[in-house]
């Protein structure tokens, strides 16, 4: 049996990916993962498509430098707006995105075809997440929302405060009204949030979180390829800016401490 030793890389634009990481571990407990969360210059949510690719192809070529087998882009504004270009630029690793199966996650989670959809500034407007939901489930209805200080309030791990529900509360009175079924987490920062978002929405809304459905794919692909490891289970973390916080809450939602290593991102 081939045993491909090499690592699964992930990153995100900080400590958001980790979610992605969790349920990766979860499905693929013998896999070793590589990630990097760009913790200096996150969000990317406010910022430019141009920009964002920018700091995606650095990121994707620290990965390679790391011997990655494949990568997965736990962040939704890359996934949204640079994903079919990057693939283009690195043709020769495969690259999976999170978007497709929050998609897939939705569609089979909906029972009155009327679905929400929170994520960046630049997700939002990318309307990919609408685009793609509308291709696949006729008659539908999507309502989208930017909720973008969702992303600073997981950074500083203010994940069940009193103000980040008053915020949650304040970006999701649009939905009360919508009827909706089902709310698709498009940012991978936003489940750290999950406990204040359901209390919000409510028990009757099905919460949908792609990171599982993003490491079931994974693990498709690996396996039709023969390129699953059955070996490993090692987890190395990498950091743009180094601080207490990202160890903190990457301890808090793997339940295990790892040390995230500073790296020099813009030399790539």
């Amino acid at each position: 049996m081939i045993n491909d030793a090499r690592p699964i890389g992930i990153f995100d634009s900080g400590v958001g990916g980790l979610t992605v990481v969790k349920e990766v571990i979860n499905v693929l407990p013998k896999e070793d993962i590589v990630y990097f969360g760009d913790t200096a210059r996150v969000p990317y949510g406010s910022k430019s498509k141009e920009l964002v690719y920018k700091f995606s192809c650095q990121i994707i070529k620290f990965l390679k430098e790391k011997n990655v087998k494949a990568i997965i882009i736990a962040c939704n504004t890359v996934s949204s707006n640079c994903c079919e270009d990057l693939q283009k630029q690195f043709p020769n690793i495969p690259i999976i995105e999170v978007l497709e199966p929050g998609v897939s996650s939705a569609i089979k989670s909906t029972n009155n075809r009327k679905i929400g959809v929170i994520g960046t500034e630049a997700t939002i407007k990318s309307g990919k997440y609408e685009k793609k939901i509308k291709e696949k489930l006729l008659n539908c209805q999507v309502y989208s929302k930017a909720c973008p200080l969702f992303v600073p309030l997981a950074e500083e791990g203010f994940l069940e405060e009193n103000i980040t529900l008053d915020i949650v509360k304040m970006y999701l009175r649009d939905f009360f009204k919508k009827d909706i079924d089902s709310l698709i987490l498009g940012c991978t920062h936003y489940p750290l949030l999950k406990n204040s978002i359901k209390k919000v929405v409510g028990q009757n809304v099905n919460i949908v979180d792609p990171a599982f459905e993003t490491a079931l794919k994974m693990k498709e692909y690996l396996k039709k390829n023969h390129m699953d490891n059955n070996k490993g289970g090692k987890h190395k973390f990498y950091v743009s800016d180094k601080n207490d916080k990202f160890d903190f809450i990457c301890s808090l939602v793997l339940k295990e401490i790892h040390i995230a290593e500073k790296v020099n991102i813009e030399k790539y």
